[in-house]
């Protein structure tokens, strides 16, 4: 069975408080989008990459690949005007094959492990579709229409994480549907169908780059053996 790998890297970096993409910043001396290219490529040589990118961003991505020697083969679709829009695109050069599975992760993810690649897969052969969550840690309050906040059972709710895996089939159909600002990730797209989504237990050191402070823990992470 055929399996894709999505990865979505369409964030102009406004959160870090510099002109360069979160995705191109080096961790460790090497762009955070490479090490998670070549995180799935030591996973599986054999699964197909396909990597979702701005058009404005190919010539300086084509130069970082040369410069750090990035040696993951992929192929790369154009970024569009959404998340959804860059995902649907992304889809696009899959094959066609219904029964192939295919999963979609943040390329400002560098930490993703083989063990939880093998279990969204696992589960989206299995179930359709599959997500790693992890627990709520915080305390955690909700907003009222008036404006007033109260507390909410943190035990009811789950952080969600990528990569989300399905089968290709089924993210193909989902991704057929108008776009709504619902829309949040690729699970909600699915949903929205009625089709279930299975969850599977996420890991905390699989962070998501967003801010300064998140690359002084990608540092400390690289750190550890």
């Amino acid at each position: 069975m055929k399996r894709y790998v999505l990865i979505v890297a369409g964030g102009k970096g406004l959160r870090m408080g510099g002109e360069l993409p979160k995705q191109f910043i080096p961790i460790g001396g090497r762009p955070v989008l490479i090490r998670t290219l070549e995180r799935f490529h030591r996973w599986d040589a054999r699964a197909e990459l396909i990597l979702v990118i701005p058009a404005s961003h190919r010539t300086y991505w084509s130069s970082l690949c040369e410069t750090f020697d990035c040696r993951a083969p992929h192929r790369i679709a154009e970024g569009g005007e959404t998340r959804f829009h860059s995902v649907r695109n992304g889809l696009e050069l899959a094959d066609a094959d219904p029964h192939g599975l295919v999963a979609v992760h943040d390329g400002v993810r560098p930490f993703v492990t083989p063990g939880l690649i093998d279990a969204c897969f696992a589960g989206a052969e299995r179930y359709g579709a599959a997500i790693p969550v992890t627990q709520m840690t915080d305390s955690m309050r909700e907003t009222t229409a008036g404006g007033v906040t109260r507390p909410v059972d943190r035990s009811r709710y789950l952080s969600v994480q990528t990569p989300q895996a399905f089968r290709l089939g089924l993210l193909r159909e989902a991704y057929r549907q108008p776009y709504t600002p619902a829309f949040t990730d690729d699970a909600s797209v699915v949903e929205a169908m009625g089709a279930e989504v299975h969850t599977v237990p996420g890991i905390r050191g699989n962070i998501k780059i967003t801010d300064p402070l998140d690359l002084r823990l990608a540092e400390v992470l690289l750190r550890e053996p």
